[in-house]
């Protein structure tokens, strides 16, 4: 990437860092429209901060118009630089942090989804625990899909993650937290919503129509495992659930997040003695750089709620 105006670059201060933590919301959100929201500034504004960043730069770094927001690829250059410089700038604060010996600052926690209504899940009391510890932290919660809390922990946007386990990083560092069991469910007007004789075994659900989860994942995993077809993929366990729900698929779904579903009496449990498997849930950061103490202090907690989960 080849900056004109190079003078710049040696003239970094605070007022570019806003203009470039702007363009980033922008890109995440796929224009300035919805950028308005997550930044609540208007638009116009966001427009000139844009526009100010690019006068900066010397490049053109997005068009938007009736054909709808795009990046040039001088702009897809610009933002990776961006996540870098602002992440490297994160890092830096804590480190200031650490060396002051005083823990504040921002936190950026990523969680897989559907864990609040986990059983097993005690981030919730993590958080209490976190919050009396460290009064003056900004805590920012995150959810996202397991490979997006992945790359998002390696590139330093979250400082820490909670995903289910399905592959290692050496980059990264685990610590177990809790387990979650996943059941096969059908909804209503599914052949199998009135159970069978004999029971469903995975032979037979190999004959169904099977929606999962359309990423790597301990579901996408199990699927591979049990040479099991996907007639349908989904982005989160909220699709799945929308695609059981219609009747025309069965799917495996956490026990604690379908339950709703079942007292209802929108879908059922298929075979859950057979059809089911579990997963475990860890705490996921970066080897290197070491986490900063702020970090540390939540991983702590989390590891104290669960240990001794509330009474």
């Amino acid at each position: 990437m080849q900056v004109k105006n190079l003078a710049w670059l040696g003239q970094l201060g605070d007022a570019d860092l806003r203009l470039l933590r702007v363009f980033k919301s922008v890109v995440e959100c796929g224009g300035m429209a919805s950028a308005e929201l997550e930044l609540n500034i208007a638009m116009s504004t966001i427009s000139r901060h844009v526009k100010d960043l690019e006068t900066r730069l010397g490049l053109v770094l997005c068009r938007r118009g009736r054909a709808g927001f795009a990046l040039t690829p001088e702009g897809e250059q610009v933002y990776d630089a961006a996540l870098g410089l602002l992440a490297a700038t994160d890092a830096f604060r804590g480190r200031l942090h650490d060396i002051h010996r005083r823990l504040g600052g921002d936190l950026h926690v990523a969680l897989f989804e559907k864990t609040a209504s986990n059983p097993e899940a005690h981030i919730a009391a993590a958080v209490a625990r976190f919050r009396q510890a460290v009064p003056q932290a900004t805590l920012h919660l995150h959810v996202g899909t397991i490979g997006m809390i992945e790359r998002g922990v390696i590139d330093g946007r979250y400082h820490l993650g909670v995903i289910p386990e399905h592959r290692h990083s050496d980059t990264l560092a685990y610590t177990d937290l809790f387990g979650e069991t996943m059941q096969l469910y059908a909804g209503r007007g599914h052949a199998w919503f009135d159970p069978p004789a004999p029971a469903p075994d995975w032979d037979a659900l190999r004959q169904q129509d099977l929606a999962a989860l359309g990423y790597h994942s301990p579901n996408m995993a199990l699927a591979h495992q049990r040479r099991l077809e996907r007639r349908a993929t989904a982005s989160d366990q909220e699709a799945v659930a929308t695609l059981v729900l219609s009747g025309a698929f069965v799917g495996f779904l956490p026990d604690h997040y379908a339950a709703g579903f079942v007292q209802a009496g929108q879908m059922r449990a298929v075979a859950p003695e057979v059809l089911r498997y579990t997963c475990r849930f860890s705490a996921i950061v970066r080897r290197s750089p070491a986490p900063s103490r702020l970090t540390r202090a939540f991983l702590d907690a989390l590891q104290q709620a669960h240990r001794t989960p509330p009474g």
